[in-house]
């Protein structure tokens, strides 16, 4: 609520929309994989390396050009001195996702209102996702404006990462923000917001009980003791008289689920294994159904 209020007063940007994270690289991560290896992105050329070495870790950048130094998937925006650090949207082709970077890291160039615009304009008529880069916004002394949400219509097409390493000392400690609109929302009219809640820090914890929570309930139907699951994200199954690791064997062999034997924690974890909550919500139930398939 104190960075909507401190950094966002009058863009319409709520408390809620605010997700504190350790910091903004993570976050680019972190939207990377919500977004997955399908989509086509565009960067500044030249910009912040994060944008395009994520793009080739989750599998949209395609194949690297030696000749060019380019990747065949990723649109190069040429944003030089000869066009005002700006690039020349008429002739930019539609992609995904837009990383955009104001003040830019490395030249320093700011997009002053009319080209942000611009920018969110080209964005809605294209259904692409703006993803702005403002951690160096503290050091705009113009009228330039400090967050794409500045901008009429902004929320609709755009997220904003930021952090506080680059103006409060804070390099190595890990804290930024991603604001993510209410507004925005993908093709089918799905809110993105309700995605990156899932994988952002200030929900994960939530997400990931719920997980243990289909697990207990799963091995409880099946006549099972279950403990844990509650309080932590780990399950603890008991398979009276039974050897720990020829459950384990016979759950890998017949669903492909891993999972630990207890006797792996000590002797008294004999007769019990652990199961993990941590992985996707569609992985939990094919693997809660698998078990109940084995054991029934």
């Amino acid at each position: 609520m104190a960075i909507a209020e401190t950094l966002y007063r009058g863009t319409g940007v709520k408390g809620s929309e605010i997700f504190v994270s350790d910091g903004a690289q993570c976050d680019i991560s972190r939207l990377q994989m919500l977004l997955g290896s399908d989509v086509k992105v565009a960067v500044q050329d030249p910009s912040f390396p994060a944008y395009i070495d994520t793009s080739v870790i989750v599998g949209q950048s395609g194949k690297l050009e030696e000749k060019t130094g380019k990747y065949n998937n990723i649109v190069y925006m040429n944003c030089g001195a000869e066009n005002n650090f700006f690039p020349d949207l008429s002739t930019t082709p539609r992609t995904d996702v837009i990383f955009f970077c104001s003040p830019n890291n490395p030249t320093g160039s700011a997009a002053s209102w009319k080209q942000l615009k611009q920018l969110v304009d080209f964005a809605k008529t294209n259904g692409s996702i703006i993803v702005y880069d403002s951690a160096y916004a503290a050091y705009i002394s113009d009228e330039s404006p400090r967050s794409i949400f500045e901008i009429p219509g902004a929320k609709e097409v755009a997220i904003e990462i930021s952090s506080f390493s680059k103006f409060a000392g804070f390099t190595g400690v890990r804290l930024g923000w991603t604001v993510v609109p209410e507004e925005l929302k993908y093709a089918n009219g799905f809110p993105v917001i309700e995605d990156f809640n899932r994988i952002a820090v200030r929900n994960v914890v939530g997400y990931y009980k719920e997980n243990a929570k289909i697990l207990v309930e799963a091995f409880a139907s099946l006549g099972l003791k279950v403990y844990g699951g509650e309080n932590a994200p780990y399950v603890w199954v008991h398979f009276p008289g039974t050897c720990s690791w020829n459950v384990f064997d016979q759950i890998l062999e017949k669903t492909h689920v891993v999972t630990v034997p207890g006797r792996g924690f000590g002797p008294g974890g004999e007769e019990y294994i652990r199961v993990s909550a941590f992985g996707h919500r569609e992985n939990i139930i094919e693997a809660s159904l698998r078990m109940k398939k084995l054991f029934n």
